[in-house]
């Protein structure tokens, strides 16, 4: 993994006491990895995270780990809300879904492979807290997205997958998706069908409909049964 340090002033010092138990995972959506390191080295962008993997694998460190990085900007899971205050973020180079989103290359996985092994072996992060801007900002956000490998990465430890299950979820889609720890309403304003849509994009990701047909009730449950018997 080749490393640069290219430091970002958007930064602040996190609140005592928090732990660092959340990593979350990003797109840039921007057209090159370079404007997308500017940008977030730019003091005037007033956003930040703590590493960049471009294309090719390369990593960009922007922010100590120690610090504050302004990534997840209003954000909530299991509870927890502003969540850069106890998360490492991490972006990767894509142009994203507005740009031609694409999928992530080999080189640069295999480098957030390498790079967030490192940062669990750091800090206390659960794999079931290895998340999505979506996941954690599903009204705003739709990165890293559908094609991003999260099964690949749940083989390395790093996020969770479930297997496949017939097991029928056994309460309401909105009080299985807040067990897991999305954000429903009323702790959140925001629809279920684009919570639906974030899991959707993280799980189940040849149907982001938004839609709980049945695969994804089943997915649901699934997820359910990890995150609450760990």
């Amino acid at each position: 993994m080749r490393l640069i340090d290219r430091p970002s002033p958007n930064h602040d010092a996190r609140p005592e006491g928090t732990p660092i138990d959340m990593l979350i995972l990003h797109y840039t959506g921007m057209k090159t990895a370079a404007e997308a390191v500017d940008w977030l080295c730019n003091p005037a962008s007033q956003v930040s995270a703590h590493y960049t993997i471009d294309t090719e694998g390369t990593v960009f460190a922007h922010v100590p780990e120690a610090m504050r990085a302004w990534h997840a900007g209003v954000s909530y899971w299991a509870g927890a809300r502003g969540l850069n205050a106890r998360s490492i973020g991490i972006e990767l180079a894509n142009p994203g879904h507005e740009f031609g989103y694409q999928p992530f290359p080999k080189p640069q996985i295999e480098a957030l492979v390498d790079l967030a092994d490192g940062i669990m072996s750091r800090h206390p992060v659960p794999a079931a807290r290895v998340l999505g801007h979506s996941d954690i900002a599903p009204a705003r956000k739709a990165d890293p997205g559908e094609l991003f490998p999260w099964k690949g990465l749940a083989d390395f430890g790093i996020g969770i997958w479930p297997a496949h299950s017939t097991r029928a979820l056994d309460r309401p889609v909105e009080q299985a998706l807040s067990e897991i720890g999305y954000g429903v309403a009323p702790e959140v304003e925001v629809k279920l069908e684009t919570v639906i849509r974030a899991f959707q994009r993280h799980f189940v990701p040849g149907r982001v409909t938004g839609e709980a047909d049945p695969e994804t009730r089943r997915r649901i449950a699934a997820v359910h049964a990890l995150v609450t018997q760990a």
